[in-house]
């Protein structure tokens, strides 16, 4: 619910698969179109000397800007929100150095729980978990071998490609 919330994308996850040869890759990304059902461009294949490397593999661009965008304001918001809400807590239990400065106070905790929320607004932003598909790719890429990436944007549709690629591939990797 909160990720729809301050994501711009459409794919929230990655799934991806390493091959040995085009044509196994190639069979691979049939059989998922096929039993998933996504879209034909949710289906990328990336292959050795690739120029489209990375717009296959994040290609939402548009999308990773309204993310950042949104976590941001929504994470900030957020952040402020529960850090007022830690003061009046404070100042309701009557926590001496609440109560002696409470503009001080609700203005000290509000501006921390804005910063922790932007904070957490870059971290969503940057998307680490993005790792974890995007450099076995680019080593396996390198190496001369094959890779079917997958975007899907339904829980649904995540299980059924990883079932397809698990069956067709011993190394498959996905984002959270």
């Amino acid at each position: 619910m909160l990720s729809k919330l301050i994501s711009g994308e459409h794919a929230l996850t990655k799934v991806a698969a390493l091959f040995d040869s085009e044509t196994g890759a190639q069979a691979a990304a049939e059989q998922v179109r096929i039993a998933t059902g996504v879209q034909e461009d949710q289906v990328q294949l990336v292959g050795p000397g690739d120029g489209q490397f990375g717009r296959k593999l994040e290609p939402e661009s548009r999308g990773i800007a309204h993310t950042a965008v949104r976590a941001h304001l929504t994470l900030a918001f957020a952040g402020a929100l529960i850090g007022v809400t830690v003061f009046v807590a404070l100042y309701f239990s009557g926590e001496r150095a609440v109560v002696s400065s409470p503009l001080a106070a609700a203005a000290v905790l509000g501006a921390l729980g804005l910063v922790f929320g932007l904070l957490a607004g870059g971290l969503i932003t940057a998307r680490p978990d993005h790792l974890a598909v995007v450099a076995p790719v680019r080593k396996a890429v390198r190496a001369g071998r094959w890779a079917v990436v997958v975007h899907p944007v339904s829980t649904r549709q995540t299980d059924e490609a990883l079932r397809v690629l698990r069956g067709a591939s011993h190394e498959v990797v996905r984002t959270i």
